[in-house]
């Protein structure tokens, strides 16, 4: 192979575009995780239940409610990014889902009374219904997204 062959290869438009459009990629895939990574704190600090020490302690009932919170902040999070077109989309619409994700969230949590000690005592059942509610409402958010 010679390297016209490799010139060729790399001036071709499959190519180029992948060249122009890697590092906007990177950078919306950066924008959406640290948007999640944001919300997952804030709801780590706003539940009534401390999930991150309850999980260092092995409580597998709140490892499985702090997945479904990623999981449900995730979902809407990709409607979003996918329907964006630049930077500061992702960035607007981004809060916004997670604000309105983050309400739905507590409002969950305030109509499925109980469920945070059953979660705080390790009971499973009850995770894996808060967490049955919340993709559920991730879910109808995500297809609200779309219009």
């Amino acid at each position: 192979m010679d390297s016209s062959f490799f010139s060729d290869v790399l001036a071709s438009p499959e190519v180029q575009a992948f060249a122009s459009g890697f590092p906007i990629l990177v950078l919306h895939l950066a924008a959406t995780l640290v948007l999640m990574g944001g919300g997952a704190a804030l709801y780590a600090v706003l539940t009534p239940w401390k999930e991150i020490a309850l999980i260092r302690d092995g409580n597998a009932a709140a490892a499985l409610a702090f997945a479904g919170v990623l999981v449900g902040l995730a979902i809407p999070l990709s409607v979003s990014l996918s329907v964006s077109t630049s930077l500061a989309e992702i960035a607007i619409w981004g809060v916004a889902t997670i604000t309105l994700q983050l309400l739905a969230f507590r409002i969950v949590d305030m109509i499925l009374t109980g469920l945070p000690q059953r979660i705080q005592d390790g009971e499973i059942p009850a995770a894996v219904v808060l967490v049955g509610a919340k993709l559920a409402t991730a879910l109808i958010l995500s297809a609200a997204l779309t219009g």
